[in-house]
């Protein structure tokens, strides 16, 4: 079970820049490519929702949900930051950069494969 549960895992990649830098007051923006498309709901309950995540990390600390869906702000996240895209190609802007926004940013994306769900990490 486990074996078949990595071999699932291997079929998903995701593809984030090793860094970016940016001026303070700039914006810059933070590339997720995943090597299959996201799963959008169908049901009544997720419809048309996008299965993909943005996280930061601060060093010394857990990562804390930035964006959701694609582009649903969390609770108390500054509307400096703003996610965009669709099927496998996404994107976290961040605009007005400040010093403390340094940290490192992931994706997360969900996915449905041969009737099962693979999620990344």
């Amino acid at each position: 079970r486990l074996l078949a549960l990595l071999i699932v895992l291997r079929l998903v990649t995701v593809t984030q820049p090793g860094a970016v830098s940016s001026a303070r007051g700039a914006s810059v923006s933070i590339s997720c490519r995943t090597s299959q498309d996201i799963f959008v709901g169908n049901e009544d309950w997720n419809r048309g929702k996008k299965y993909l995540h943005w996280y930061q990390q601060r060093d010394g600390e857990a990562p804390k949900l930035l964006i959701y869906l694609v582009n649903g702000r969390a609770s108390g996240i500054s509307h400096r930051f703003s996610g965009s895209g669709s099927n496998s190609d996404f994107t976290l802007t961040i605009s007005g950069v400040e010093a403390g926004d340094g940290a490192v940013y992931y994706c997360q994306s969900y996915h449905w494969i041969d009737n099962q769900n693979v999620i990344t990490q």
